[in-house]
This record gives C-alpha cells, structure tokens and sequence, in this order.
C-alpha cells in the first residue's frame, strides 16, 4: 500500500473543561520536518508529540496544530497587564500622529494576542497528556486514511505507466534480432556497389567481421533485461508480496525512496538502449519509455 505525502487529518474531543482540538496537514518534502503550533503552557509536550507523529509519518512536512481550550472558572486566566499596557500605548501614540480623537473600547483590546494568557502549569500539561495523546491518533488515522485514498490512485496510475513501458520494451526486444540482419543485408548492398564501381574483391570473413562490430556496438540485450527487472522491482515495492517484512508491517515504509531509486535506474538503462540503437522504430519507443518514466518521477515525489 502506498501512502501519499499530501494529507489532512482532524480531531477533537471536550472531556470535562477541557476541549482538545489536533489539526495535522502533510505536504511533500525529501525529510521528515515537523511544524508545531501549541497552546500556552503546553510547550513541553512537544518532544513527545513529536514522537507520536514520527510513528506514523516517516517523512514530508509536516504541519502540527495543537488547541487546549478551558470550559471553567475565570481563575484560570489571568490578564499580561504588561502586554495590554504596551497595546494601549502604541495606540494612543497611534492616535495623536493621526489626530484622531476616537475612543476604543478597552474590550476589544482583549481579544489581541498576548492580552489573556490561561495559566497552565507543568504539571497540568504532563496530567492533560493522556488525552492530549488519544485526540493526536486519531487526527493521525485520519491522515492517514486520506494518504492511502490518495496513495491508492496513485498506485494505479503507477501500475498504467508501468504497462506502457513493458509494451514498449517487449516491443524493442522484438525488433532487436532484426537490426543486425537488417544491417547485414544493407553492407552487402553498399558494398555490392562499391565493387561494382572499383572493381573490387571483399572477404566474406570482411562482412562477418564488420557485422560481428556493429552485433557488438549495438547489444542491448543486457539493457532490456535489466530494465524489466527494474519493471519488476518497481512493482513489488508497490505491492509487496505475502511475507515480506513490509507486507508483514501493512505498509510501504519508506516506499518512495526506493521507487524514486528504480525510477533513476530505469531511465539509465533507457537511455542506453536508445544511445546505442540507431533504428527509427527503437528510437520512436524509447521517447514512449521516458515519456512514462517522467510521468512514474513526478508521481513518486509525493510517495510517503
């Protein structure tokens, strides 16, 4: 199963006067980076929040969202009477440089950041982490729901290129014994030529030897093998087999860094093949082979 790198998941739940709200989005990135937004007073947790995610997510950016809001009494807040002093301030000098007389209301200054601060222990944040953790997993299984949705089309996208490049390449493959009879038969017809013109005697051990150079030159047999090899590793690491450890585990970890590896290498071994070949028809269906692998590279940037 394939997981994309692109996903959203969202909790929450009230248990008692507490409301814990965990938002996690997920974008593409080479490395595993976590981006956190924590609620006052719950800094400390987020060692083990990042943990929690890191058991779930092995790499992209990922973006942490974490609201613990209180249900309860007004001695649970407390007003940053520095803050709110500094907001006073800039607004009065605000107001004289634009000779503006009028009067704001000093509870709409409550509402800017800073001004109402909750008071939220150590010892608080280490009791509400139980439920802190709950809220966080099941954001995190919905996250990953949306990733496999996601990483599923993208499988059978995959799986289309795929056939595409092993039609071609079952194409070339058969074409390939031609190309030397068919140089063959065009030396002779040149040579034939030649002679006729000069006069001339040519070896037949001449012609096998020159045919033999250009067997040799053009050998891409080792190629073809070695990319349907790459074709088949391609598509266990999307679908490993029963009994493989990453069958065992559910999922493809870390799947995208290996498919980005055997998309490079398909295309090394294409490449070849068309740089040794000369015929127009081999040619015309490695353009198709890299047309394919472009599309399979660009997908398997966003492959978790």
């Amino acid at each position: 199963m394939l997981l994309s790198m692109t996903g959203f998941g969202e909790a929450h739940h009230q248990d008692g006067d507490r409301v814990v709200r965990v938002e996690i989005r997920t974008i593409n990135n080479r490395y595993f980076k976590l981006s956190s937004r924590i609620s006052d007073g719950y800094g400390s947790l987020e060692t083990q929040l990042e943990q929690v995610v890191r058991g779930q997510v092995k790499r992209g950016t990922v973006q942490l969202s974490l609201r613990v809001e209180r249900i309860g009494s007004v001695d649970h807040y407390q007003l940053n009477e520095a803050v709110l002093a500094g907001y006073c301030q800039q607004l009065s000098s605000f107001q004289q440089r634009r000779h503006l007389s009028e009067v704001v209301a000093l509870g709409n200054l409550l509402t800017l950041p800073g001004v109402v601060i909750e008071r939220v222990t150590g010892n608080e944040a280490v009791e509400d982490w139980p439920r802190i953790e709950a809220v966080l997993l099941e954001a995190l299984r919905r996250l990953t729901e949306m990733r496999a949705t996601e990483g599923a089309a993208m499988a059978t996208d995959l799986s289309a290129n795929l056939d595409q490049i092993a039609a071609e390449l079952a194409a070339i493959k058969a074409r390939a014994p031609q190309l030397i009879e068919n140089y063959r038969e065009r030396l002779i017809d040149r040579l034939g030529k030649l002679l006729a013109e000069h006069k001339v005697e040519v070896q037949p051990s001449d012609v096998i030897r020159e045919v033999g150079l250009f067997a040799e030159r053009s050998d891409i047999s080792e190629e073809i093998v070695r990319l349907a090899s790459h074709l088949d590793q391609f598509r266990e690491c999307m679908n490993p087999s029963p009994g493989s450890k990453k069958s065992a585990a559910g999922k493809n970890d870390g799947a995208g860094r290996k498919l980005d590896f055997v998309t490079q290498e398909m295309f090394r071994e294409t490449n070849t093949i068309g740089s040794k070949s000369t015929d127009a028809e081999i040619s015309r269906r490695v353009i198709e082979i890299k047309t394919a692998i472009e599309r399979i590279r660009e997908m398997v940037q966003n492959v978790e």
